[in-house]
């Protein structure tokens, strides 16, 4: 880890292309704006973040609505209970084109797409954005998302991180057949590029045959940077392999401290430098000019949620119906084993529940989903905030936040106004970026041909 004067935090905003943030009654909020099927408003969200400083806007995804409560959508229609999903790349390249220095970052799935393609839209979508592009490598959750592909059933958690082994290798090594220096451009000989630097793949493994060559050239910083969120042993297996952003959710300090300390000794152990790694917890913000002000702003936006909003969510995240079980019911021994989801999260539950069996109310309780208690929550004025984080972020526990919105878009607005200026007087963010692509504003290396084979 770099020394802590060398240190600034890494800021990402978690954005979901959908008709709430992550909180999902954020819509509800009287400030929010309800233009979200319009670029502008993902402009509009674009510019703030940028004119705070922000690294990265990153978007969340899934391939279906939740509909896995009771299997059916009606009620998670009738509450807005994140329904509307669109397709991010045509977001991202809005708000690319909107800005100068912001990267953008989405999720593609490796259960539910093929490699070249996403190599290719990934790899395109770095070069109409100056090379500030990023990829959250998902292997999906849930059966809902396998019936939107045909599928009868989504693949059992470990086969899904093995499938996405190949699918990095293969888009890593689409994005590798393209040399640097490939483009001649000579008009006078006619060469266009020299064919000697463009290479074909020729994968051919266990799920995947991809020949190439890659119709994409190199793109300006070498290829989209890599996010990953696995928290799993699989899952946290696979991000120290490829990650290069990791978003973790770490629901206490103590916990925080941890979580990076193992995730930096599981990057060092694949052969990768953990210094060229960017370990970024999830968490709220809510600012005020006053403490009372900006508590009486999270006492608002609490009081939003409604009770199904956390059982959907479940649900949906978990592949399991929770309304097949009593809110005091204990989850069998099957039922959990069952859960083919986000085990990190029922692990989550496990522990902090002390029950080897935990209930559904306890499932609520301990994951927060759908509340403010699902991540670590910052309230207070500009300095109580910047106190928070700064705590979090010279203590051990992570490399910068990867920042919810509790409303659309008034709390970055409100972060950038009050929370950033105090952070840059602390010396804890940076003032202007580093570069013009988001590998040099995050300070990460760009990568040589081959570096992913370690």
């Amino acid at each position: 880890m770099a020394t802590s004067a060398d240190r600034q935090m890494t800021m990402v905003a978690f954005l979901q292309a959908q008709n709430c943030s992550n909180y999902p009654a954020s819509w509800r909020h009287a400030a929010t704006t309800q233009d979200f099927l319009t670029a502008d408003y993902y402009q509009r969200i674009a510019r703030t973040l940028e004119a705070g400083k922000f690294h990265l806007a990153f978007f969340d995804d899934r391939l279906a609505m939740p509909d896995r409560y009771g299997d059916d959508h009606a009620e998670s229609v009738r509450h807005g209970i994140r329904v509307v999903k669109l397709d991010l790349i045509p977001l991202l390249t809005a708000m690319g084109l909107a800005t100068r220095h912001l990267g953008v970052g989405g999720t593609y799935s490796t259960t539910y797409y093929e490699p070249f393609h996403v190599a290719r839209v990934f790899s395109t979508l770095d070069h109409m954005v100056g090379g500030r592009a990023a990829w959250n490598v998902v292997t999906s959750l849930n059966d809902s998302e396998a019936a939107n592909f045909g599928r009868a059933s989504h693949p059992e958690h470990d086969a899904r991180y093995d499938r996405a082994d190949e699918f990095m290798e293969a888009v890593l090594g689409h994005w590798d057949t393209w040399e640097d220096d490939a483009i001649i451009l000579d008009r006078e000989r006619g060469v266009f590029a020299d064919p000697a630097k463009v290479h074909r793949l020729d994968h051919a493994g266990t799920f995947f045959r991809t020949r190439g060559p890659f119709t994409v050239p190199a793109t300006p910083q070498g290829h989209p940077v890599i996010i990953q969120a696995g928290q799993s042993g699989r899952g946290r297996r696979f991000a120290a392999r490829w990650g290069e952003l990791i978003f973790v959710i770490s629901p206490t300090l103590e916990l925080g401290r941890r979580i990076y300390r193992e995730f930096r000794d599981e990057i060092a152990q694949t052969g990768r430098d953990p210094d060229q790694v960017r370990i970024t917890p999830a968490a709220y913000v809510i600012a005020g000019e006053t403490r009372a002000m900006a508590e009486d702003k999270a006492a608002y936006i609490d009081h939003l949620a409604h009770p199904l909003d956390s059982l959907v969510l479940l649900s949906e995240v978990l592949n399991f119906d929770f309304a097949s079980l009593g809110m005091d019911e204990p989850f069998s021994d099957e039922n959990l084993a069952s859960i083919s989801g986000l085990q990190a999260l029922r692990d989550r539950v496990i522990r902090a529940s002390g029950k080897p069996n935990p209930t559904v109310r306890d499932f609520i309780q301990h994951s927060g989903r759908g509340t403010l208690r699902e991540m670590p929550v910052f309230v207070g004025s500009a300095a109580e905030v910047a106190d928070g984080l700064e705590e979090w972020f010279s203590g051990g526990a992570c490399d910068g936040f990867v920042l919810a919105a509790t409303h659309m878009p008034g709390a970055y607005e409100d972060f950038v106004r009050l929370v950033v200026p105090e952070l840059q007087r602390r010396g804890l963010f940076h003032r202007e970026y580093a570069g013009g692509t988001l590998r040099e504003s995050l300070g990460l290396a760009r990568p040589s041909r081959g570096a992913w084979r370690v």
